[in-house]
């Protein structure tokens, strides 16, 4: 059940900030980050390898997420997890001007990803509890326009402000992305202290049947049911292959546009890259997931799901190509 509360709380009043906050720190630690250590110098083969971890804990955010459910509401875990966003950007920032920066910030950037996935988990969660059946219908698509729009911002606007201090104004690359990393501490401030007093206080959040249960289920228990579900091989398998081939190429992508053109890239300015790949880029994204959206509507999913698997992965010989 709703509370009145929920009720009564326009879902337009923190929908909006709550998945604009999921997708900031995954752009940052998954996408910016590359661009960081490249434009402070670090070795193109240090960087993928060192940044291909970090996805990890969206991956596996499974295995904790009975944790999350069963021992605060996600409310205090969104509230929580926003503090936490706060103190890494922070941490993050003055860590690029330490001598070995590169594995501090990396091991930062990884508490950080850990942070944004169990924030993941309370947000969804706390969505499906705080909104009607009618009002999750209705936002479905609004919280992923608000997700996507935290990506162009993340991905072209910080990347574009970062060029442009460095590449138009001229100051040093460590205190541009430092200043860069700054804004989005303040940003996750601002999100921290919003929804402390804007969300929603569900009854059900916290205080449900299956929440009083689960609480008395040994955690390994929980955990050993998830992987004694039908087909949980082909489950995992799906989960983590799916987009294999493009999360390893993502994190070249961006080195081939920043290297010079000697070196086999493309040459672009970080300001360009901001707008081009950051910008531009998403917004295609945006469009391909409308039209693919609209052809699993149209033909249903268990007919679309190999030519949409298809269609994600070939272009991936074109990549290596």
């Amino acid at each position: 059940m709703i509370d009145q509360q929920s009720k009564t709380r326009n879902p337009w009043s923190f929908i909006p900030t709550l998945y604009f906050a999921q997708g900031l720190p995954n752009i940052i630690i998954n996408s910016v980050s590359v661009i960081i250590y490249k434009n402070l110098g670090i070795p193109n083969e240090l960087i993928t390898s060192g940044t291909s971890f970090l996805y990890l804990p969206w991956v596996l955010k499974m295995l904790w997420s009975p944790f999350v459910d069963v021992t605060s509401t996600k409310r205090n875990w969104i509230i929580a997890m926003n503090l936490g966003m706060v103190c890494c950007m922070v941490v993050a920032a003055f860590s690029l001007h330490l001598p070995n920066f590169f594995l501090i910030s990396l091991i930062i950037f990884g508490a950080a990803a850990f942070v944004s996935a169990t924030y993941d988990i309370a947000a969804d969660g706390f969505y499906m509890l705080a909104l009607t059946p009618e009002d999750q219908a209705l936002f479905a698509g609004i919280r992923s326009v608000f997700f996507r729009l935290s990506v162009i911002f993340a991905s072209g606007g910080l990347v574009f402000f970062a060029g442009y201090m460095t590449e138009a104004i001229g100051i040093d690359k460590t205190i541009a992305w430092s200043l860069t990393l700054g804004i989005a501490a303040v940003l996750f401030a601002i999100f921290l202290v919003y929804h402390k007093f804007v969300l929603p206080f569900p009854s059900t959040d916290g205080s449900s049947a299956a929440t009083a249960e689960a609480e008395k289920t040994p955690f390994a228990e929980i955990i050993a049911a998830y992987f004694r579900q039908q087909k949980i091989t082909a489950i995992l398998a799906f989960i983590l292959l799916y987009r294999f081939g493009e999360a390893m190429l993502v994190k070249v992508a961006q080195l081939f546009l920043l290297d010079p053109t000697d070196k086999g890239g493309l040459g672009i300015s970080t300001q360009d890259v901001g707008l081009v790949y950051g910008t531009f880029g998403v917004i295609s994204l945006i469009l391909g997931g409308i039209t693919g959206g609209a052809i699993i509507a149209k033909y249903g999913l268990k007919k679309t799901i190999w030519p949409m698997a298809w269609a994600l992965n070939l272009p991936d010989l074109f990549y290596v190509y």
